[in-house]
């Protein structure tokens, strides 16, 4: 299961108190991702979401709010990317009251429309704004978040979550909603719709905790922390690597200027001080310097054995020209 899905499916496990919380998630949600569809001679408001448990929890709160007597409907379900995605209808006759109490259609003399503006008297308490936030959430939001404990490769995607809309003013006006709770996002067209996008981890942790994902947000945490252990790792393992390089490399030209000076002059040639060193790399060809200087009997310093075998490759040098 996604992240995304996982903290949706989290936020459904707890109902609505009050009534005026339940119509503003329904307010939040159909605003988000509603879309008015003709069938059959009918009208209908649809909601497509990939959570199968978003129509019994609609359910419920539809019938505690007006009965029985009004059911929605659930369409085919079909595939997208491997996702169930799944269609609640609403029939503008019989639900008509719902949608004009959350204020998501309006009717002149035109007829029916979509009204994309944010009912605020369904915003005056505390509890109504969060439910709101949550339908929104819900409704229209999409993550790229991926959990390492989800996947036997790691995950660098980075942390991404978004909010999808046909109307930029309905994302601007829930900008501003968000922004109550210091949760800042920017907004963008991209193609025939809009976004508003958060890319901070810390600001999508606030979101989670403000919708009442906390599950979702101790699993980010983690994932946050599994993260920065790796890349310190592979940091560290990066950093050992180009020693030992160093190590091989300067290994390598060292004996090469041993052997160039043993086929030509012979080492009995060189100083006394210069031969120690000599055969002692010549007896140890995969150490490092500090590795040598524990091996060899010979009081030097690191810089010191250094600087012998600078002068050693300096003759090879010489000899070669």
């Amino acid at each position: 299961m996604s992240f995304s899905r996982q903290s949706k499916e989290e936020i459904l496990k707890v109902e609505m108190e009050d009534d005026s919380s339940a119509l503003a998630f329904l307010s939040g949600l159909i605003h988000s991702c509603g879309e008015i569809e003709k069938k059959n001679g009918k009208i209908y408001i649809k909601i497509v979401s990939d959570v199968e448990k978003l129509f019994d929890f609609c359910q419920k709160m539809i019938k505690k709010l007006y009965g029985d007597e009004v059911t929605a409907e659930v369409g085919e379900n079909y595939h997208i990317n491997k996702n169930t995605i799944y269609e609640i209808s609403f029939e503008i006759e019989k639900f008509k009251s719902l949608l004009l109490d959350v204020g998501v259609i309006s009717f002149s003399d035109d007829g029916l429309s979509f009204n994309f503006d944010i009912e605020k008297n369904h915003l005056l308490e505390e509890d109504s704004k969060r439910a709101f936030i949550k339908g929104v959430y819900i409704g229209a939001s999409t993550s790229s978040i991926k959990l390492s404990s989800d996947s036997v490769q790691s995950c660098g995607s980075g942390y991404h979550l978004e909010f999808v809309s046909q109307s930029h003013k309905f994302l601007l006006d829930f900008s501003n909603i968000l922004a109550e709770y210091n949760i800042i996002g920017k907004i963008f067209e991209r193609k025939n719709s809009f976004v508003l996008y958060l890319k901070d981890v810390n600001t999508i942790q606030d979101l989670l905790a403000l919708v009442g994902a906390n599950k979702s947000v101790l699993d980010l945490s983690n994932e946050i922390v599994t993260r920065e252990l790796r890349n310190k790792i592979n940091r560290q393992v990066n950093c050992i690597n180009a020693n030992i390089n160093k190590t091989v490399e300067a290994s390598l030209k060292q004996v090469r200027a041993i052997n160039v000076i043993n086929n030509t002059i012979g080492l009995e040639s060189l100083p006394e001080d210069l031969q120690e060193v000599a055969v002692l790399r010549l007896a140890n060809q995969e150490e490092s310097l500090d590795e040598l200087l524990k091996l060899s009997t010979i009081k030097l310093t690191r810089s010191g054995l250094n600087h012998r075998f600078r002068k050693i490759i300096k003759i090879a040098n010489e000899l070669e020209e």
